[in-house]
C-alpha cells in the first residue's frame, strides 16, 4: 500500500467525538457526489481529455446515478449497507479505471465502518483510501485520486483527534483534498493511462484528484450539522 496508510493518527485511538453517522446521513453523503459529478461531468471529462481516455466525468456520472437509484429502492437502513450498495453498483456499472477505484473505496470502507460516529467514518475513509491505494498500486506523488485522499483523510484525522466538530473535520477533509487536487497539476504522472505521456502529463490536473474532493466536498456538505 506504499505510503497511504503510514499516518500516525490512522488508529484513532485518542478520538472522544460522538457525531452520529446512520444510514441516511451516509446516503445524502452519496446523492450530494452524485450531484456534484453530474454538474461538473463535463468538466471532468474534458480533464481526462488532456491526460486519459476523456470518459472520467461521463463513467462516474453513469456510475453515481446508478448508485442513486440503488439506493432509492434498497433503502438500506445500515450505514455499512448503504456503502456496499455504492460500492457493487459502482464495480457493476463504471467503465475504466474509476468504477474499480472507486467501488474499492466504497467496499472497504463497509467493511471498516464501525458505530456510526465521526470517529468510525474517520477509519472507514481511512480503509477506502488504503484500498484505493492496494488496487491502483499507487503511492502519494503518482498524479491520481490518491493525491486528493491522502491528505483529506489525515486532515480529518487531525480535526478529530483534536476534538473539533464532525463537520468542521470534513470540511478540513475537504480543503485538504483540494490542496492535494491542485499540487497534482506540475506531477508526471506514474500510474494510469496519464503515466504513458511521462513529461507531457505534467501541468495538467488529474482528473481523479478532482473527482475525489468533490467526494470530500459532499461529504462535507451532507453530513453537516452531525455533530
Amino acid at each position: 500500500m506504499g505510503r497511504a496508510s503510514a499516518h500516525p493518527g490512522a488508529a484513532l485511538g485518542c478520538l472522544t467525538v460522538a457525531d452520529t453517522v446512520d444510514g441516511a446521513a451516509l446516503t445524502a453523503w452519496v446523492q450530494e457526489f452524485a450531484r456534484l459529478v453530474h454538474e461538473q461531468r463535463d468538466a471532468l471529462t474534458e480533464l481526462d481529455a488532456a491526460i486519459g481516455d476523456a470518459d472520467h466525468g461521463t463513467n462516474l456520472d453513469r456510475g453515481l446515478a446508478a448508485a442513486v437509484s440503488a439506493l432509492d429502492t434498497e433503502a438500506p437502513a445500515d450505514p455499512a449497507a448503504v456503502l456496499k450498495a455504492v460500492a457493487t453498483t459502482l464495480i457493476r456499472t463504471v467503465g475504466g479505471a474509476s468504477g474499480p477505484l472507486y467501488g474499492t473505496f466504497f467496499l472497504r470502507a463497509s467493511s471498516a465502518l464501525g458505530e456510526g460516529d465521526g470517529a468510525a467514518l474517520a477509519v472507514a475513509m481511512r480503509a477506502g483510501l488504503e484500498g484505493v491505494a492496494a488496487r491502483g498500486k499507487a503511492e502519494p506523488g503518482d498524479k491520481t485520486m490518491l493525491d486528493a485522499l491522502g491528505p483529506a483523510c489525515d486532515a480529518l484525522d487531525e480535526a478529530l483527534t483534536a476534538n473539533r466538530p464532525l463537520d468542521e473535520a470534513l470540511r478540513a477533509a475537504a480543503e485538504g483534498a483540494a490542496r492535494g487536487r491542485d499540487a497534482t497539476v506540475p506531477m508526471v504522472a506514474r500510474k494510469g493511462r496519464a503515466s504513458y505521456l511521462g513529461e507531457r502529463s505534467a501541468g495538467h490536473q488529474d482528473p481523479g484528484a478532482t473527482s475525489a474532493t468533490m467526494l470530500m466536498e459532499a461529504a462535507a456538505t451532507a453530513l453537516a450539522g452531525r455533530g
